[in-house]
């Protein structure tokens, strides 16, 4: 199988084309980005840490009945993934009060909510990435009711396996972000999983682990991500 044309490119991934046309390597790069790419850096190691930590809980997922795009690890940045028409959705699920949810409802960060709560998102960079509801996304057609009954479904049950993963290795897992796409007429979890898209906190001290680091200036966002990569190997 061989690496072709660039297909598509984020905020901190690149995708590739291969010979096979329903699988794509998907890249991953040392860029950071916050505040829908206002603010950007580089950060040394990230795309490999991102990758093997993505490629770690992706199998944890698939051993658990979650259908994910991931195939296999192919190097140190890079893994390769099936091919998916990418949901506009941002699926999130929060287990912990943080970030734009305490702006919203004036709630203070830390405090545990009673049980796990989704939202969707519009991904949309032009927008803000908006707070959608289920009407909106019926309005826009971005996804069947079915389909999004499945994906809040799924984001639930993952969100319990990996709560439940990271509790173990002393982390609090306080949101999480999902992004579902399409293949063969399946649903199934793409992107990644990783600091840049959940979270962690450590279990005793609070102490932010995840891309808050980056967005808050809070300094050593290499060395926390690298002590998530740690705590998920050991």
């Amino acid at each position: 199988m061989e690496k072709k044309e660039e297909i598509y490119r984020g905020k901190a991934k690149t995708l590739y084309a291969t010979t096979d046309k329903d699988l794509a390597i998907s890249h991953f790069r040392d860029d950071a980005t916050a505040f829908d790419g206002k603010k950007k850096d580089t950060i040394a190691d990230k795309g490999i840490i991102n990758n093997k930590l993505s490629g770690v809980l992706f199998e944890l997922l698939e051993s658990r009945g979650i259908p994910t795009h991931f195939v296999r690890i192919l190097n140190e940045k890079e893994m390769l993934v099936k091919q998916a028409e990418i949901i506009l959705i941002e699926v999130i699920a929060r287990n912990v009060v943080a970030g734009s949810l305490s702006k919203r409802l004036g709630i203070p960060e830390g405090v545990e909510l009673k049980a796990p709560i989704i939202e969707f998102y519009f991904k949309k960079d032009e927008l803000g990435d908006p707070f959608i509801n289920q009407e909106h996304i019926r309005i826009l057609d971005l996804a069947t009711d079915d389909e999004v009954e499945t994906m809040k479904e799924l984001a639930l049950i993952a969100n319990d396996i990996l709560t439940d993963f990271f509790k173990q290795k002393e982390l609090i897992l306080v949101d999480i972000k999902f992004e579902f796409g399409r293949h063969k007429g399946d649903i199934i979890l793409a992107d990644e999983i990783s600091p840049d898209t959940c979270r962690l906190w450590d279990v005793k001290t609070k102490e932010k682990l995840d891309k808050d680091r980056f967005r808050r200036d809070l300094g050593k966002v290499r060395e926390s991500y690298q002590e998530i990569l740690r705590r998920v190997l050991e």
